[in-house]
């Protein structure tokens, strides 16, 4: 009898070693939690740096598309065309004049990071022929930090 219930108590305790307690549990969820907290701090201005690297790069592409327009039809897109006029030929061209199959990007025109689409003013800031920038995350005029206009070269 004292020996079925040594084997007994043997068994609970095993049993109880197997296990987890609620102590140790919290201790890995909180941290688990101070983890992912220190990831999000440090990834998420990652995001908006790579946001605004990626409207810069499309923009250079659009410029690189809108300099060969040029050079093909001596002139730049017209503002009323706006950047379609890379995409399909405008009819401010005329019948006559030699587009490209596909027109001058490969694809539909890109959007910015944000879903809105690059503007193209007609003339530019600043003397510059054209400009095509983005309104950055707010898809409005002005602002900052991420709100605020995207140019390339800046």
């Amino acid at each position: 009898m004292i020996r079925m219930m040594d084997n007994k108590n043997s068994k609970r305790k095993k049993q109880r070693q197997n296990g987890f307690t609620l102590v140790e549990l919290l201790v890995v969820i909180f941290i688990l939690g101070l983890l992912a907290t220190i990831v999000a701090i440090n990834v998420l201005p990652a995001q908006d740096t790579a946001s605004i690297t990626t409207t810069k790069a499309n923009i250079r592409n659009l410029e690189q598309a809108i300099e060969t327009y040029r050079l093909d039809h001596n002139r730049y897109p017209e503002m009323a065309d706006g950047l379609q006029a890379l995409k399909t030929a405008p009819a401010s061209l005329g019948a006559s004049a030699r587009y490209p199959a596909g027109g001058y990007i490969r694809g539909e025109l890109p959007k910015d990071p944000w879903g809105n689409p690059y503007q193209y003013v007609v003339p530019g800031p600043s003397g510059t022929p054209y400009a095509v920038y983005s309104l950055g995350a707010d898809g409005q005029p002005g602002g900052s930090d991420l709100d605020a206009d995207i140019y390339a070269g800046e």
